[in-house]
């Protein structure tokens, strides 16, 4: 028999089965979300360490790059100094200020001003190059005439072309609309390309440039009758200190600087060549406007 304490006692309601099981399962979804939340806490936690490491990273690079382009930007000056004297005492000699020259010496002379002029060249590439990837060269965009950049590419490249008897033509639109762009570094990439198509045509070769219209903006195409690329030496394009050819004269830098100049417009440089077959370089600019 129950004692009277156990008869005055209250007695708990009975809780009934399928709330205990409410009940459960409640607590059982309150562990797995805190479990849940502990292992998403803990990946935030690694992906912000990971994030930080990489903004270091970054900053380091970022910081080297921009030594390096010092360094090149102080080494392209000192060497243009020396080599801009050496090519004037050329060029006078050359003219016969200090008195005549015989055949022979007029060789050697015109050999020391090709070879210094090539090296002025390299350390303007140089500089370029390294201020484009250090991030401090930004394009001053103006509306621009293609047409009009491209005639005085090719007008400054005739005596070149004509001292290695080659034939350049050019055509254009009569009817060009202006579109956003630097117009100095678009000569530097004229100029490259031509320069390019000019070194590896032959003596009597010919080059051709054409500016077309196209229904994103403005196409500029350069072609040459020269000996062409083999697969190999195509995939060599647009590294630097790389030409198209293992002998050919030139460190393959203008490349990289044309390809480099057309992407910050916003474009796209494009090569067709096949072996002893001549060469097309394609540069699309977009309309942006």
């Amino acid at each position: 028999m129950h004692n009277a304490r156990d008869r005055l006692a209250p007695r708990a309601p009975a809780v009934p089965e399928e709330d205990r099981a409410m009940v459960t399962v409640w607590w059982l979804t309150v562990a797995a979300l805190g479990g849940a939340g502990a292992a998403a806490l803990l990946t935030f936690l690694r992906m912000r360490r990971t994030a930080a490491a990489r903004v270091a990273e970054l900053a380091q690079l970022e910081h080297l790059v921009e030594r390096r382009a010092e360094q090149v930007t102080a080494l392209s000056h000192e060497l243009r100094t020396p080599l801009s004297m050496i090519k004037g005492a050329v060029d006078l000699l050359r003219e016969g200020t200090p008195g005549p020259l015989t055949s022979a010496q007029e060789r050697l002379l015109q050999v020391a001003a090709h070879q210094s002029t090539q090296v002025t060249s390299l350390c303007e590439s140089l500089l370029i190059q390294a201020k484009i990837e250090a991030g401090l060269f930004t394009p001053r965009m103006e509306k621009v005439d293609v047409s009009v950049v491209a005639r005085d590419v090719v007008t400054a490249m005739r005596p070149l072309c004509a001292q290695r008897e080659q034939r350049i033509s050019l055509d254009v639109p009569q009817v060009m609309p202006r579109i956003p762009a630097d117009p100095m570094l678009l000569t530097q990439a004229l100029t490259n390309l031509l320069s390019n198509a000019s070194r590896f045509t032959t003596t009597g070769g010919s080059i051709d440039v054409r500016v077309a219209l196209i229904d994103s903006g403005v196409a500029v195409y350069v072609t040459d009758d020269g000996a062409g690329m083999t697969r190999a030496e195509r995939h060599r394009l647009f590294h630097r200190f790389a030409t198209g050819r293992p002998l050919a004269d030139g460190t393959g830098l203008g490349l990289v600087i044309t390809k480099t100049v057309v992407e910050l417009h916003g474009g796209e440089i494009m090569v067709h060549t096949a072996s002893t077959r001549g060469t097309t370089f394609l540069l699309t600019l977009p309309d942006a406007s």
